[in-house]
């Protein structure tokens, strides 16, 4: 099996992407500090990783859903986050 120039880079760069997002995901957890992100953001963040499920999920099952699957989990969590230790903690403290 011969791999195209862009089936490298679209491997290559989804390795990258997922290795970037965990320091970010750790350091949130551990913290529970999410203070300087925004919740706009992330709201508008999730809708619009929803909507692009549709054209997503609608290609052939490859690694573009594995990648895009990874990126929906991983707003979510942090979505829920905020809401948990940002809004919800502040409440409770």
């Amino acid at each position: 099996m011969k791999l195209e120039l862009s089936v490298v880079a679209g491997m290559v760069s989804s390795a990258i992407f997922v290795t970037s997002t965990f320091p970010m995901l750790i350091k949130a957890l551990r913290t529970k500090d999410l203070g300087s992100y925004s919740l706009t953001q992330m709201v508008m963040t999730n809708v619009g990783n929803l909507i692009h499920s549709v054209y997503v999920f609608s290609l052939p099952v490859g690694p573009i859903w594995a990648l895009h699957s990874f990126y929906l989990i991983t707003t979510a969590l942090m979505l829920a986050w905020y809401v948990r230790f940002e809004l919800l903690g502040k409440k409770v403290a």
